[in-house]
């Protein structure tokens, strides 16, 4: 495994664990589909929670701005078919967690409005 998939799993193993530790329910991680991925699947209550989880160690700011408007289309383009093949309605929302190169945690909630 490449260095930057290490980090980029231990990103996402602190953050299910940081997520987990804020009262939500993993449901899955790394789904794909032909329109991209999605790193973590939670539930927080009555709502799955889509997670883009990234690492950067130029800061939070540039873990944050990684999130570029094309990377949201295709977490909502891959939610959307997630949801498809889940075959009901539920509630929604998807948040960020970024790390800096120290390991602090920010937890953006509601970083996309449909």
């Amino acid at each position: 495994m490449t260095s930057s998939k290490v980090t980029g799993n231990t990103a996402e193993d602190l953050a299910a664990e940081y997520l987990i530790s804020q009262g939500l329910k993993l449901v899955q991680r790394n789904f794909y589909s032909r329109f991209g991925e999605l790193d973590l699947i939670m539930r927080d209550q009555d709502s799955l929670v889509f997670v883009e989880v990234k690492h950067r160690r130029s800061g939070l700011n540039n873990a944050i701005e990684s999130i570029t408007p094309a990377k949201q289309r295709k977490m909502v383009k891959t939610a959307q078919f997630y949801l498809l093949k889940l075959g009901r309605d539920v509630n929604c929302r998807f948040d960020a967690v970024v790390f800096n190169e120290w390991g602090q945690v920010e937890w953006l909630k509601n970083i996309i409005i449909l």
